[in-house]
């Protein structure tokens, strides 16, 4: 098995996505010791940004590439690549503004790849990167119902990775981070309890 793990919190070891991301990824090389874990920090290690030679190279078509488009192909793909040879994915995603963090959209932004990762037809948008499951840990300052007008965090992920053919996506959601200490802990304690039964 080969866990792609992902962390892109900003509040290092305050972080709560971090302390469920580890705790998932923990709880699953438990149950499968020889799995290999391929850790990718967004913070230490950030991608950067789209620009014009990035989303050429994963847009355009090989004739339709300037050289330096060309160039940048292979490590604008690297983070797909990762992605598809992943059995699972592991994504610690903060709700940051009412949405991701802008790293982790810079990520996301490499996944959607035509051709690759989905296709369209006559018929539509066709998903093509199904293969991988996917685990979120999330967390929310407040407290957010599906649907609500101002949640763009969760909400965002699913329809962006259903885009792309993902159907095995499970949410361990920390939230009322914000009320306070007790509120907090309790909630990271509810967490764990949702990992334990992965």
């Amino acid at each position: 098995m080969k866990i792609l793990h992902i962390d892109s919190a900003t509040t290092g070891a305050d972080s709560v996505t971090r302390e469920v991301s580890a705790a998932i990824v923990e709880h699953l090389t438990a149950k499968h010791p020889g799995a290999e874990v391929i850790r990718l920090d967004l913070v230490a290690n950030p991608i950067p940004h789209l620009d014009e030679i990035s989303t050429g190279a994963l847009r355009r078509p090989s004739a339709a590439k300037t050289p330096e488009m060309e160039a940048a192909t292979e490590s604008e793909l690297a983070s797909l690549r990762q992605f598809l040879a992943a059995d699972v994915a592991v994504i610690g995603a903060p709700m940051y503004n009412f949405s991701i963090p802008s790293g982790l959209k810079a990520w996301i932004d490499r996944l959607g790849v035509p051709g690759m990762s989905f296709s369209y037809s006559e018929a539509g948008p066709k998903g093509l990167a199904g293969n991988t499951r996917v685990i979120i840990a999330s967390s929310q300052g407040g407290m957010y119902s599906d649907g609500d007008a101002s949640e763009h965090q969760e909400s965002l992920l699913k329809a962006f990775l259903g885009f792309i053919g993902v159907t095995d996506i499970t949410i361990i959601r920390a939230d009322k981070i914000g009320f306070g200490p007790e509120a907090r802990a309790a909630s990271i304690a509810a967490a764990k309890e949702q990992v334990a039964k992965l």
